[in-house]
């Protein structure tokens, strides 16, 4: 059976690259994939009278916009001027949307409140240096909100209750040290609290903690939520020796029930109803997104939705987002009429719709980039295979249309984290390598999340060598499929896959003709030293997963690229923020001083209003073109001419 399997995964991988009429498509323009969506991020009111949502006002930086559900009166509610909103969020009041901002990518989120009747607006939290992040709404307690903020002290988040009317501000849960996150009852009191060991518990009266559940190693659990009778706590865990499944814990005995699990897969997210709190949905990630529905309810409307498009549809949201307390919050009005709905696939633009339960009928609200639908883009396949100490390794090829899978020039597409994977769907920079001739291979090497406690576990103390390794097979996978030419693969990545880049030349020197980093480690004993103070209380789960810098400085200076460069044969592009807090600048500063002094081909970027991610268009098509023409000059590719890109901050060192 698996070798059936493995036939039919070629054979369409072949298909899929051996469409040759008329050659390969014309080079869509950088702007086309990397400029703002037209529209993005919709969201209902509670009430279901208005619809929320992101989009770019006439000097191209993407403002919160709101109108009504039903009408076509799009009214702008934000002034920004540099860098645009990203996360927000409805309150329960209907009459105000919280957004969160940062200063130039530093991380320090700011909470503010507009009014969408005369669009005024409220700073929440006017501290210098601060970080903010919303923790929970409450529909009992429409104008109060909870957030979590490192105000008094820079290395620990305690909690804050918020009074969206005056704007008032009152501590209500402290941090002794080791608390991460937190979840509320019904009545906006901080109940449940997690460590990177427990999920502890406490009475309605504030007593003190007490553990409900330990978690076992490597595993990634998710606090969900109290049932409405607020007798049974909810949270994804692993209920067995591998896999992460959603659990009820009875909080009176402590017993743990298995709602929905699955023997392969960790359960990814869950739907619930906004005001009874059961759960009506699961789904996992698999080679592609799949549904589990346990409400017989609402059977029927996750039939019609599926039967709408081929694509993958979602009901919660499809963005981590660090403003929202829960991805079911705008998806959905309070009276369960109308759920707002995302269609993605891997091939075209994300489209949005709200379907209206009554009628089982749903409207087109927006496609976030319509342009792209006049281009031919490429298909991703799901792929798997051994790695060489045989752990199953998952993955997704996604090749150039147009030419035959023979032999092509390739780039190892590395995802960050590293806990964290790379999914089916739409991504920017695929579908740019593959338009511009490249095979893109991404892999959810060791560490990566959704394959169990075990996959992840096997990862521990393994930077830069059994997570590696599963790079390095892939590659040698994709080499002995014929599909790619083995002297013409790039490996390129940011954050943790910035990292795996330099570990790439400078571990692996023959295996790469190029490499694009970005944001990348390139000393695990400097990252200790600098990364932010809040992450402070998950420390230990960093000794645990990456090594002690204490006890292990020897490991961690032998997987570290800074003390390799004199193993580099091939040229390297680095592109960095100055105003990243998880990987600073000098990761990279002092990864292009030491390559200088021994002489090794290296370009270095730098953007001086950016952090860990690119946010502003002029920075992406700034970088995108630097790394177009690098690609095209050491494997061959097509690419588009940079031309004038006014506005970016970006400076060649």
């Amino acid at each position: 059976m698996k070798a059936v399997h493995f036939f039919l995964t070629i054979f369409s991988i072949f298909l899929a690259g051996c469409s040759l009429s008329g050659g390969p498509p014309s080079l869509i323009p950088r702007a086309v994939l990397f400029g703002h969506p037209e529209r993005t991020h919709p969201q209902i009111s509670p009430d279901g009278k208005h619809l929320a949502f992101l989009a770019p006002d006439e000097k191209n930086v993407l403002q919160l916009w709101v109108r009504p559900l039903n009408g076509k009166n799009e009214r702008r509610l934000t002034d920004e001027k540099k860098r645009g909103i990203r996360n927000y969020v409805w309150s329960y009041d209907n009459q105000h949307l919280i957004f969160a901002q940062d200063t130039d990518g530093d991380e320090n989120w700011h909470l503010y409140a507009v009014g969408i009747a005369a669009g005024a607006i409220r700073n929440l939290t006017p501290y210098k240096g601060v970080r903010a992040v919303v923790m929970a709404l409450e529909p009992n307690y429409p104008e109060e909100m909870l957030i979590a903020m490192n105000l008094r002290d820079r290395r620990l988040h305690v909690v804050y209750r918020v009074d969206l009317r005056a704007g008032e501000t009152l501590m209500v849960n402290r941090n002794g040290g080791r608390q991460t996150w937190w979840t509320a009852d019904r009545k906006l009191k901080v109940r449940i609290a997690t460590t990177v060991n427990a999920t502890l518990i406490r009475e309605p009266d504030g007593r003190a903690w007490k553990t409900l559940r330990r978690w076992q190693r490597a595993e990634f659990g998710k606090l969900i939520g109290f049932s409405r009778d607020e007798k049974t706590f909810y949270m994804l865990g692993t209920p067995d020796e591998n896999t992460g499944g959603l659990l009820a814990i009875d909080l009176a005995s402590g017993k743990e029930t298995v709602i929905a699990h699955d023997a392969e897969y960790d359960l990814d997210d869950v739907f619930l109803h906004p005001i009874t709190r059961e759960i009506q949905a699961v789904s996992f990630n698999k080679a592609k997104l799949e549904w589990q529905v346990l409400d017989p309810s609402i059977a029927d409307d996750f039939t019609v939705l599926k039967n709408l498009s081929q694509a993958e549809f979602s009901v919660i949201h499809p963005h981590a987002n660090p403003a929202l307390p829960s991805r079911n919050l705008g998806r959905r009005d309070l009276q369960d009429k109308i759920w707002i709905v995302t269609y993605s696939s891997d091939d075209g633009s994300v489209r949005h719709y709200a379907y209206e339960r009554a009628s089982k009928q749903a409207t087109f609200l927006f496609s976030e980039r319509p342009k792209l639908e006049r281009w031919k883009l490429a298909a991703m396949q799901p792929i798997a295979y051994q790695a060489r100490d045989g752990l199953r390794i998952h993955g997704y090829l996604t090749l150039p249309v147009g030419v035959p899978a023979k032999d092509l020039p390739a780039v190892l597409l590395v995802h960050g984290g590293p806990w964290s994977r790379d999914y089916w769907g739409y991504y920017d920079a695929v579908q740019w390598l593959a338009n511009r001739g490249y095979a893109v291979l991404q892999v959810n090497y060791r560490g990566s999340t959704g394959y169990g406690r075990k996959f992840v576990a096997a990862s521990y103390k393994e930077w830069g060598g059994k997570m590696h390794d599963d790079l390095v097979d892939g590659v040698q996978w994709l080499v002995k499929q014929r599909i790619a030419d083995q002297k013409r693969i790039a490996i390129m990545g940011a954050s943790y896959g910035g990292y795996a880049t330099l570990v790439g030349l400078t571990f692996t020197p023959d295996l790469f003709a190029a490499g694009v980093s970005r944001v990348g480690i390139s000393n695990l004993l400097s990252f200790y030293q600098t990364y932010p103070v809040y992450w402070s209380p998950v420390t230990p789960a960093f000794t645990r997963r990456i090594g002690d810098p204490k006890t292990e400085e020897e490991m961690l200076k032998s997987r570290s690229p800074l003390f390799f460069t004199d193993r580099i044969k091939a040229p390297l592009l680095i592109g960095h923020g100055v105003n990243d807090v998880r990987v600073v600048v000098n990761e990279s500063e002092q990864m292009v001083e030491a390559m200088r002094k021994e002489n090794k081909a290296v370009e270095y970027v730098v953007y001086g209003d950016e952090g860990h991610s690119i946010a502003r268009p002029e920075n992406k098509f700034h970088f995108y073109a630097k790394a177009e023409e690098f690609l095209a000059k050491h494997l061959g590719g097509r690419f588009e001419p940079e031309g004038e890109i006014t506005g970016h901050a970006g400076v060649t060192k």
